[in-house]
């Protein structure tokens, strides 16, 4: 394994029961190392949130190997997660849903603040925390209904990070929250993973955001990737038809331009049958 790598994924399949079984990833590989921000783009459908959950050990894998730092991630079913395991965390989509309405915000920061702890980490204060994604150290006292959508996922990231995650997996972080905050949280996540000198897995289906703060991406159409490399290269010089479809679709930002067509079934067999591009 290289050095620096915190999340290699080889091989990755996840499947669904059904006759035939729905496979909703399909022998995706991936790598994120030490302080890079690797970003997972595609339509809803196409297997990012599996993928997702594959990495955290909380969806089991049908084939391949999920390793953190070098050693496996089991599926966690009804086990404990280890402790070794702690240092990977997740932000999820919707706050509101991830944040314990009855508890103040300050007790669910100290969560992630204990298990820093466990790992050796030396002790921090909520209000810390808080500060750094910035909301005022007195929000410690509050409780999540009393904050806006972006205050609530900033908190969301507050705890996260509080843990000193080695990874940090963010599933659609961005998608519930108002447009105007939408880049601005995004970029807080990849400044703070930087600091830590962690590696984010940042999973959306909005390219504008991904190009402002990935280092690597990955285009993902119906459970496999199609497409991946250096960000910036994948923006301006895509060889996948799928991704120069997903490019043509960015609404132009003065409004000009026509509403890109559905694609055809036709389309979207051309994008499955082409062979993936990896730079």
């Amino acid at each position: 394994m290289i050095a620096g790598i915190v999340l290699d994924a080889d091989r990755v399949v996840v499947q669904y029961p059904g006759r035939p079984p729905v496979i909703a990833v399909d022998g995706v590989s991936m790598q994120v190392a030490a302080g890079q921000t690797v970003a997972l783009v595609g339509e809803s459908g196409s297997g990012k949130s599996s993928l997702a959950r594959a990495v955290i050990g909380i969806e089991r894998i049908a084939g391949g190997e999920v390793r953190f730092d070098g050693a496996p991630v089991p599926a966690l079913g009804l086990r404990r997660r280890t402790q070794a395991l702690t240092a990977i965390q997740m932000v999820f989509q919707d706050p509101s849903t991830s944040l314990n309405p009855r508890r103040r915000v300050g007790e669910q920061v100290a969560d992630g603040i204990r298990v820093a702890k466990a790992r050796g980490h030396a002790a921090t204060r909520p209000e810390e925390w808080l500060e750094r994604v910035g909301l005022p150290a007195e929000a410690s006292r509050r409780f999540p209904h009393q904050f806006s959508g972006g205050q609530k996922q900033r908190i969301a990231i507050a705890r996260a990070l509080a843990a000193r995650p080695r990874l940090l997996v963010a599933d659609e972080p961005i998608s519930a929250l108002d447009a105007s905050t939408q880049s601005s949280v995004a970029q807080l996540m990849r400044d703070l993973v930087a600091e830590l000198g962690a590696g984010m897995l940042f999973i959306s289906h909005d390219l504008s955001v991904v190009r402002r703060i990935a280092d690597r991406i990955h285009v993902m159409y119906a459970g496999r990737v199609l497409e991946s490399g250096p960000t910036e290269l994948v923006w301006t010089d895509p060889q996948h038809p799928y991704t120069r479809a997903l490019l043509a679709a960015i609404p132009e930002p003065d409004g000009a331009g026509a509403i890109p067509a559905a694609p055809s079934p036709e389309a979207r067999a051309a994008w499955a049958d082409a062979e993936p591009v990896e730079r």
